[in-house]
């Protein structure tokens, strides 16, 4: 008898497709169980080589089948709160991609209702936080082994943005990595945010303005700079460089091999967010697997997501207003602290 953690994935598109390979063939100690998709022939191709899996068309139907220990959820942002809530209430480990909701307010009452059940389920899906270069990194701060840090620079380039993609977009989808990564990295909550957008590259698509600059500060004062540049064209580059008192350490860039041959040199830029972070997903998954298997959170929790939630809402009116806004957060709850 198996005594794998069995898994629900919700949905089955470009993100939940992924996981499903990455829990089939990478991840120890996890099956998929289930696969949850509006769209029923999509649930089936993707299970079509899993034995024993089921496709299903809403999370109502996984609950009543009654043999999922957890949940991994990959809809669209605005889907998360209700499967969330009834997860909670369920008492199911899940892992959310980011965001956990796509507003502070929502954000707030998965939050509200992971309190009241006393025990930590929500895991939100910042996978850079599981990357090699983010955790040296953050070593570094905390050993203070260059002395305090005083600034954060980071660079978001992305080839292209797909069709629709908004000014917005840019905040909620791009910059909502770098808003966990300051929080990550410092330990601390971000107070305030200020966006500005300058020159916009002929690249972009009409509507939108980028690159834009985003400027935030944390509670004790450290000053962390985002360039985010969606439609740079040359690849996926996700970048850090931390100041400290006696140094400057560097993360990210071009990871690829730098080579010299037949009168040429250089090397390659990934192409998307997936080749760059690949490692790191893998070691999400299998880390939140092996505590949900102990009752235990692996990373992010929803405060987190919460968090960042008000941080996108803040740059979202820094964006209009050219104002720097204040992020405002409800008081923590205990479970949290």
């Amino acid at each position: 008898m198996s005594t794998a953690l069995r898994v629900a994935v919700i949905g089955a598109g470009r993100m939940g497709a992924d996981h499903i390979e990455r829990i089939h063939h990478r991840i120890t100690g996890a099956e998929v169980a289930a696969v949850v998709d509006i769209d029923r022939p999509r649930a089936e191709a993707a299970i079509a080589h899993i034995p024993g899996a089921a496709a299903c068309t809403s999370f109502q139907e996984v609950m009543d089948r009654g043999d999922v220990d957890a949940v991994l959820v990959a809809t669209p942002g605005f889907l998360h709160e209700d499967v969330l809530l009834a997860a909670i209430e369920h008492g199911l480990p899940t892992l959310c991609e980011k965001p956990l909701t796509p507003d502070a307010a929502s954000s707030w009452r998965v939050v509200q209702a992971e309190a009241a059940a006393g025990r930590k389920l929500i895991q939100v899906g910042f996978m850079r936080r599981f990357d090699a270069g983010y955790r040296q990194l953050r070593r570094l701060i905390e050993e203070e082994t260059y002395g305090q840090l005083l600034t954060l620079h980071h660079q978001h380039r992305n080839p292209t943005t797909p069709a629709g993609f908004t000014n917005e977009m840019i905040i909620h989808d791009t910059v909502v990595h770098e808003f966990d990564a300051v929080r990550y990295f410092t330990g601390e909550e971000i107070t305030s945010v200020q966006v500005r957008i300058g020159r916009s590259t002929r690249n972009a698509p009409e509507g939108q303005r980028d690159p834009q600059l985003v400027l935030m500060e944390t509670e004790s004062g450290v000053l962390a700079q985002v360039e985010a540049y969606v439609n740079a064209q040359f690849g996926y580059q996700v970048a850090t460089q931390a100041s400290f008192e006696t140094g400057i350490v560097g993360i990210g860039g071009d990871t690829e091999p730098y080579v010299r041959t037949a009168g040429t040199w250089g090397g390659r830029i990934t192409p998307g967010f997936e080749e760059r972070f690949r490692e790191a997903y893998d070691i999400e998954l299998q880390d939140w697997a092996d505590a949900a298997a102990r009752g235990e959170l692996g990373g992010p929790s929803a405060w987190d997501g919460y968090a960042t939630a008000a941080c996108c809402e803040a740059g979202v009116q820094a964006q209009a207003s050219g104002e720097t806004v204040a992020v405002r957060l409800e008081e923590k709850p205990d479970l949290y602290r």
